[in-house]
C-alpha cells in the first residue's frame, strides 16, 4: 500500500525548485563557490529529511500489515485463599433500655444532680424533692408506734398478773379471756404502726429521685423550683442504655435457612455495623437471634445484633449498615474482580499463556467481595488472567505486559 498522497511533491521537483531560486536570486550571474556549496549543503539536507519520511511511512505500513504488533494489557495471577461470604441489610440501632424517670412523690423539685448528656450508674441521685413533709410524717409514725409498743408491754403484765390470779381463783376467767384478747389487740396495733412507719420511710426515700439502669441521660425536663407529681407524663429525665446496644435489621427470606442453620449449630455469627455510604466500620458485634416470622409484605425477617459499643460510635434511632458474616470459605481459587467479563455466553476471563498468547476461559464465579471473586470452576490458580485492557484483545492475540497498567 503506497502512502504518498495526489499533492506531495516529488524530491526531484524540490531540488530543481531549490536551484531555480538560487539562480532567480544570483539574478542571472553566475553563483560564487561559496554561495554554489551552500545551496548544495541545502539540498542534501532536504533529500535526508525526504529519505526519513519515507522510511517510517514504509515502518507504518508494515506495522498495520501485521496487524499492529502485542497489546499492553495489565494482569494479575490467580492465587489459592480465603474469602468471607458476608450478608448485607439495613437497620437500625436501637437501646436496650430506655427508661423516663418520674417522681413518684408529689413535692417541690429541690435540685438536680447531673449535668445533661452526662453518663450515670444505676443508683446515682439524679434529683431531690423537699424531704421536710415526709421527714414529718415519718417522726409521726414512729411515735405512735412507741406509743402503742408501751400499751402491748402494760397489757402483757395485767395478763401475767391475771394468770396468777386465776391460779387462786381469785378473779373470773372471764377477765383472763378479755387480757388476752386486749393483748392481741395491742400486738395487732404495733404491727399497723410498724407498717405505718415502713411506708413513710419508703416515701421519704423517694424523696431521693435515682437512676434505674448505667446510661446517658438526656435534656433536662422540669427546672429545680417547680412543683411536681407523681402523675406528671413528662417526667423528669430520660436515661438511654448505650453499652452494650443493640441493632434490628432486615435479611432477605431466602437466606433465612442458611442464618437458621448456623444458629441451630451453635455458631456465633459476627455482625459488622456500618455508616449510612457504607466508608466507615462504626462497631464490631454477634448475632443474637432472628425474629420467629417474615414480614409478608417485604419478604424480609428481622434480626438482632449486639454491639459493646465501647466508644459510644453508635446512637439509638442511627441507620446503620449491617453485614453479617455467614461462613469463610477456605483455600478458593481468587483473581481479581476485574478480571470478570460477562458476555452472551455468561462469564468468562481472558487467560494469558506462556506463549503470550491470550485466550477466552468460561469460569464459574462464586463469591464476589470487595477486590476479590471466588472462580468455582474454570482456572487453576498459578494461571495469569487480563485486568485490564481486555477490550482491545482478540482471541489468540499476542499480549505484552504493561508496567503502567493496574494489576496484582
Amino acid at each position: 500500500m503506497s502512502f504518498e498522497t495526489e499533492g506531495e511533491p516529488r524530491m526531484e521537483t524540490i531540488v530543481e525548485k531549490s536551484l531555480s531560486t538560487g539562480r532567480a536570486h544570483g539574478r542571472g550571474a553566475a553563483p560564487s563557490p561559496s554561495r554554489r556549496w551552500a545551496w548544495i549543503a541545502g539540498a542534501l539536507l532536504l533529500a535526508a529529511a525526504w529519505g526519513w519520511h519515507k522510511h517510517r511511512l514504509a515502518a507504518l505500513a508494515a506495522l498495520t500489515k501485521k496487524g499492529g504488533g502485542p497489546t499492553p494489557v495489565g494482569v494479575a495471577t490467580a492465587r489459592r485463599g480465603d474469602i468471607p461470604v458476608y450478608l448485607d441489610g439495613l437497620g437500625n440501632v436501637i437501646a436496650y433500655y430506655t427508661v423516663t424517670v418520674h417522681t413518684r412523690v408529689d413535692g417541690q423539685l429541690m435540685s438536680v444532680g447531673f449535668q445533661e448528656g452526662q453518663f450515670v450508674h444505676q443508683g446515682d441521685v439524679l434529683a431531690l424533692i423537699d424531704p421536710r413533709p415526709f421527714q414529718a410524717a415519718l417522726d409521726q409514725a414512729k411515735g405512735q408506734l412507741a406509743r402503742d409498743r408501751a400499751l402491748l408491754a402494760n397489757a402483757k403484765l395485767d395478763l401475767a398478773r391475771y394468770k396468777e390470779l386465776i391460779a387462786q381463783d381469785a378473779i373470773p376467767k372471764q377477765q383472763l379471756d378479755t387480757q388476752v384478747a386486749l393483748v392481741g389487740q395491742d400486738e395487732g396495733t404495733v404491727q399497723n404502726d410498724q407498717a405505718t412507719v415502713e411506708a413513710a420511710q419508703v416515701q421519704l426515700d423517694y424523696c431521693r429521685i435515682t437512676s434505674p439502669i448505667d446510661g446517658r441521660v438526656g435534656l433536662r425536663l422540669v427546672d429545680p423550683g417547680n412543683i411536681v407529681h407523681a402523675a406528671d407524663a413528662g417526667g423528669v429525665v430520660v436515661v438511654t442504655q448505650l453499652q452494650p446496644i443493640a441493632a434490628v435489621f432486615t435479611l432477605p427470606e431466602d437466606v433465612v435457612p442458611q442464618v437458621m442453620r448456623k444458629i441451630s449449630a451453635g455458631a456465633t455469627l459476627t455482625a459488622l455495623a456500618y455508616n449510612r455510604d457504607k466508608s466507615a466500620l462504626l462497631a464490631t458485634g454477634r448475632l443474637l437471634t432472628m425474629d420467629n416470622q417474615i414480614d409478608p409484605t417485604t419478604g424480609t425477617s428481622r434480626l438482632k445484633a449486639e454491639f459493646a459499643n465501647k466508644d459510644n460510635s453508635l446512637f439509638p434511632n442511627q441507620f446503620v449498615n449491617v453485614r453479617l458474616l455467614l461462613e469463610t470459605r477456605r483455600g478458593r481459587v481468587l483473581v481479581a474482580s476485574s478480571a470478570v467479563l460477562r458476555g452472551a455466553q455468561g462469564t468468562y476471563v481472558d487467560v494469558v499463556a506462556k506463549d503470550g498468547t491470550a485466550s477466552v476461559r468460561p469460569v464459574t464465579v462464586g463469591v464476589v467481595e470487595g477486590a476479590d471473586a471466588e472462580i468455582v470452576s474454570g482456572l487453576e490458580a498459578g494461571e495469569t488472567v487480563i485486568v485490564d485492557g481486555a477490550d482491545a484483545v482478540q482471541p489468540g492475540s499476542k499480549v505484552v505486559v504493561d508496567a503502567g497498567a493496574p494489576g496484582r
